[in-house]
């Protein structure tokens, strides 16, 4: 094909002779591309790639619903349910999300994150193992030793990649544990981790406390339509054996990708349609450029044709033009987009799976490369082949007669410009509306009151596991030797230790007032925690009605307990609660059932869900009285919080609060050091991500449609030099021509302005779930974003009526 090699030379001739004009399509190509590259970049990693296991396509994820849970929490007797539907599992395995961690004690303490599993779970993933070996059957089971299989990155930053490492001991809490294996370093687990240790359950189990997560590996050519009725069998075997359990519970099951991406798919997927609109901003924009620059090429293009060139050869030329500029824009583009995002996530982390610490795991791979290409392409014909079908209409005898200076006046070249520069201020309407939206319901967040006081005060966490914290003792002892060092030391006002913090409380059990009749199937349920005295304190929570929990509440005094106004309101209504019996977890199992706790206080609400939600009903028992059972079971999966509130600024105090809480606990290490500002700070972070984005994306879109409206007027004054100088010859004042210049841009503005409101309502549609005390058609927004719109706008065709109005009438019909 030597006509390509010989049109690209010519096209790149063409365009080193307009730099000015190739720079500009350059520079807005590249926004345009660089933004939706980047927005697919995200996409791509959160959504598209392939988790890294073989057959991941077929590992799926268990759950339950009834009336008043819906979960992917498991509990014992439900895993070994699941593990006895071998027809259409072929393996099933149990595992934690990595909560409390694990203290790595030594020469050198620190705490890394580790998970329980079952010794299925290597093999439902297909762990690869470097050195020795995973958990056997025996070590699965009770009393099966003390053993941990180590990661790669662990093994070679901990233990210098030591060979011979296999058959060691590590301290773990300050207890030996035999390393038996070292896996693969291309494993990537989810969620995270440093070590594996065996969950070790017994064969037969009366332990309803859902704390882990159950993943399986369907048999080929099983469905998961059909896995699924198999599942509702099952869940009838199980209520059938444990009648004492909730009777309207199913279970279910989706794919573990779907699990592990959750909500987010909505959100990428608005934004990804939004930075849609930003490329056909762009797009417009160049196609305004090359239809001005094929205008002011008429006499080329007549001289051509009258040569003997051919329609498609014109074509051709023009769309060649097209891709070589695209190309360069979709390169630029691909850079630019790739920066932006990992900057975006570095400033704003937006709590999404799957993109690692501040977007570590965002990065380029061929489908990256493949969107960027065709989108690359797909651009270049829409602001290509329009131009050049354009130039294709020319009239041979009008274009070689025409004054090349007053070229490009005619009704159909600009009524197509207009009705691009339209386009753009209709859709950068939208965008703006958008980008309103999510800036009020950011405020609106920002505006919830909490129900505590989040200043000055820090959270710290320290891993619990071992055995000296299998019981209730060994974990109040801690937290009164803690808080005891912590409270002596000058610039702390109060200490104090929980597993929760006030903004999210993930835990929750059945409770049932006593002198109410017993359902099973609709018993009460409400967020539990455990708390140390002094915790109200710290977070300024007000005691209403009754009293706080106090030091005199050990495990030997009476079982007490405090209630939100939330659960007093719900469930006692007019009644005061206070004085009043509960019984929490009953029917969970043997030791999991807490005592008969009394009422003692009412305390404020505070938002346990985030500020999104309203306050739920929270019960709240001393640690000190929590039964062994549940505390052994909760030291694994979940860390015991240290909350200080200072009298100072808490970063200054973090060094001597971390040494002697290690001293209080013979040596463990902390992690996870906040203020508690920066942990509310989190809690939005995927608001203020989807508000930055949109709003990145409407500013893009002001740029972009200020240049339009500009370039147009500038070359419609340009053009119509002799017009404006007949005018004034004729008796028009400068004003009024300033005035018809400036009018006739605002014009196209107001329509384009029209018609995005009329548009609007279709992206607002799909925003209505990210939005919070914010309607879609909320009045600001509508009011706001149009004014915005018509400044850029104002100010977009200001120079140009100030540049029509400048013309010297004399100089300008002598140059005609």
């Amino acid at each position: 094909m030597p006509w390509l090699a010989s049109d690209v030379k010519h096209s790149l001739r063409t365009l080193f002779r307009a730099p000015a004009f190739a720079i500009a399509v350059i520079a807005t190509l590249a926004l345009g591309i660089g933004m939706n590259t980047a927005i697919f970049t995200v996409v791509n990693t959160v959504l598209l790639k392939p988790l890294s296991y073989p057959n991941a396509d077929r590992i799926v994820q268990f759950g339950q619903r009834s009336v008043t849970i819906a979960s992917f929490r498991s509990n014992v007797p439900e895993f070994h349910t699941f593990q006895r539907q071998t027809n259409v599992f072929q393996e099933v395995a149990a595992y934690d999300m990595s909560g409390p961690g694990f203290n790595l004690t030594g020469e050198r303490p620190e705490q890394v994150r580790g998970i329980h599993v079952t010794e299925g779970y290597f093999r439902l993933f297909d762990a690869p193992v470097m050195r020795g070996r995973t958990f056997t059957q025996q070590e699965d089971l009770p009393n099966g030793g003390k053993a941990v299989v180590l990661s790669y990155g662990l093994w070679q930053r901990r233990f210098g990649s030591d060979p011979a490492i296999v058959g060691k001991s590590l301290l773990l809490g300050n207890e030996p544990y035999t390393i038996l294996g070292i896996l693969g370093k291309d494993f990537v687990p989810q969620p995270q981790a440093d070590i594996w240790l065996p969950f070790q359950f017994p064969q037969v189990s009366s332990d309803f406390n859902s704390y882990f997560r159950v993943a399986a590996l369907l048999r080929p050519g099983v469905t998961l339509a059909q896995a699924k009725a198999q599942l509702k069998l099952a869940a009838a075997e199980f209520r059938r054996e444990y009648p004492d359990t909730n009777q309207r519970l199913e279970f279910h099951i989706e794919p573990l990708r779907d699990s592990i991406v959750g909500d987010s798919r909505k959100s990428l997927t608005t934004m990804l349609a939004a930075v849609g609109l930003v490329l056909l901003i762009a797009c417009s924009n160049v196609a305004n450029l090359l239809l001005l620059r094929a205008t002011a090429r008429r006499r080329e293009i007549a001289v051509r044709c009258a040569l003997g060139a051919g329609g498609m050869y014109i074509v051709r030329q023009f769309l060649i033009e097209s891709v070589l500029l695209s190309l360069a824009g979709g390169l630029l583009g691909l850079a630019l987009g790739f920066a932006g995002v990992r900057g975006l996530l570095t400033i704003s982390p937006a709590d999404l799976p799957r993109i690692g610490e501040n977007g570590s795991q965002v990065a380029i791979d061929w489908r990256v490369l493949v969107f960027t290409l065709v989108i690359s392409l797909i651009t270049a014909v829409l602001f290509g082949l329009f131009p050049a079908l354009v130039a294709l209409r020319t009239d041979l005898n009008s274009a070689l007669k025409d004054d090349p200076n007053r070229s490009g006046t005619g009704l159909r070249q600009g009524k197509t410009r207009s009705l691009l520069v339209i386009l753009e201020f209709s859709l950068a309407l939208v965008l703006v509306i958008g980008s309103t939206l999510l800036i009020r319901t950011l405020r609106a967040l920002h505006t919830v009151k909490p129900g505590f006081d989040a200043q000055n005060t820090l959270t710290l966490e320290m891993s619990v596991t071992g055995d000296r914290f299998e019981t209730t003792a060994g974990v109040a002892e801690l937290s009164r030797n803690g808080r005891e060092r912590l409270n002596s030391m000058p610039g702390i006002e109060i200490a104090a230790a929980a597993f929760w913090l006030p903004n999210y409380v993930g835990d929750a059990l059945p409770f049932q007032i006593l002198g109410q009749p017993l359902d099973r199937d609709h018993q009460y349920a409400s967020s539990w925690m455990s708390i140390s005295p002094g915790y109200l304190s710290v977070f300024r929570i007000p005691v209403l009605r009754g009293r706080d929990i106090t030091e005199n509440d050990t495990a030997s005094s009476p079982h007490v307990a405090l209630i939100n106004e939330t659960m007093a309101n719900r469930y006692w209504h007019n009644q005061d609660p206070v004085g009043q019996k509960v019984d929490v977890s009953r029917g969970l199992g043997p030791g999991l059932n807490e005592s008969t706790c009394t009422v003692v206080g009412v305390v404020g609400d505070t938002h346990t869900n985030g500020p999104r939600r309203p306050p739920e009903p929270v019960l709240l028992v001393p640690i000190t009285q929590v039964t062994d059972a549940y505390t052994a079971s909760y030291s694994n999966v979940q860390p015991l919080l240290w909350v200080v509130r200072t009298r100072t600024e808490p970063q200054s105090l973090i060094t001597p609060v971390t040494e002697q809480l290690r001293i209080a606990s013979g040596g463990f290490p902390v992690g996870h050091i906040q203020t508690m500002e920066d942990v509310m700070h989190g809690s939005t972070a995927r608001d203020r991500f989807n508000m930055l984005l949109l709003t990145s994306f409407a500013g893009v879109d002001l740029i972009l449609a200020a240049v339009g409206i500009f370039g147009v007027l500038a070359y419609s004054v340009a053009q119509r030099n002799q017009e404006m100088a007949i005018r004034m010859a004729l008796g028009a004042d400068r004003p009024a021509i300033r005035k018809l210049v400036i009018w006739s841009g605002m014009r196209l503005a107001l329509i384009g302005i029209t018609v995005g409101l009329a548009a609007a309502p279709v992206l607002t549609r799909f925003m209505e779930s990210f939005l919070f005390a914010v309607r879609p058609w909320d009045p600001v927004a509508l009011l706001f974003a149009p004014v915005v719109l018509i400044i850029v706008a104002l100010v977009a065709v200001w120079a140009p009526g100030m540049r029509a109005c400048s013309i010297d009438p004399l100089r300008a019909i002598r140059t005609e």
